[in-house]
């Protein structure tokens, strides 16, 4: 007996694929012209789809951005932990691991967190969508960072060393914004890791 799939489920599939497709184009759309441009009109026409498309699958741009932030912070977390192999090969573990973050940071989905959070910081409105994100992800961006640096956080002082880490990090990716070539960057790097190699706990 042939089984028949519901004629449903392939409109299903579409519906998902259009969800889909407008919050990548939604990333892509803050990491290239931040939250200004980042408008529902603007995200249609880069993922391909009608204004009335995405407006059935986001009303406003709030609710557009705020699963669009979600998925940020998925896909941070998920990027982190990809790249977590690459520190096998890696002779200094610490500067690898600084290394990864920064690229992190630099990249498409992070460009497109540092567009939305100094957005946030004058838009009321924005603020309070991003601000809980904000906090889900320095907890992941934590675990994730102290793994990668090797970090014992019961140790209070490297504790204290991997929150420092993530805001130098944030702080290389927003000056990537303005074109910051990535090379510049690895001697800072190298002096930072080799200052947090001396610290009770890193490294392990």
């Amino acid at each position: 007996m042939t089984s028949l799939s519901s004629p449903r489920e392939p409109r299903q599939e579409r519906s998902r694929a259009t969800r889909q497709s407008l919050l990548e184009a939604t990333i892509q759309s803050l990491a290239d012209v931040g939250w200004s441009g980042t408008t529902v009109v603007a995200v249609a026409a880069r993922a391909g789809v009608s204004r009335g498309a995405a407006q059935h699958h986001f009303a406003t741009r709030n609710d557009l951005v705020r699963a669009a932030v979600e998925q940020v912070t998925d896909q941070l977390s998920r990027e982190l932990r990809m790249q977590q192999r690459a520190l096998a090969s890696s002779e200094d573990r610490v500067l690898g691991a600084l290394e990864i973050l920064a690229d992190v940071w630099s990249g498409t989905v992070g460009r497109a967190a540092t567009h939305l959070w100094v957005a946030a910081s004058t838009d009321p409105t924005l603020r309070e969508l991003v601000l809980p994100l904000e906090r889900r992800l320095n907890r992941e961006m934590f675990r994730v960072a102290s793994e990668l640096i090797g970090a014992d956080t019961s140790e209070p002082d490297a504790r204290q060393s991997v929150g420092l880490s993530l805001q130098l990090l944030r702080g290389i990716g927003l000056s990537g914004l303005l074109g910051r070539d990535a090379a510049a960057r690895r001697p800072e790097l190298a002096q930072f890791a080799a200052m947090l190699a001396t610290i009770p706990g890193i490294g392990a």
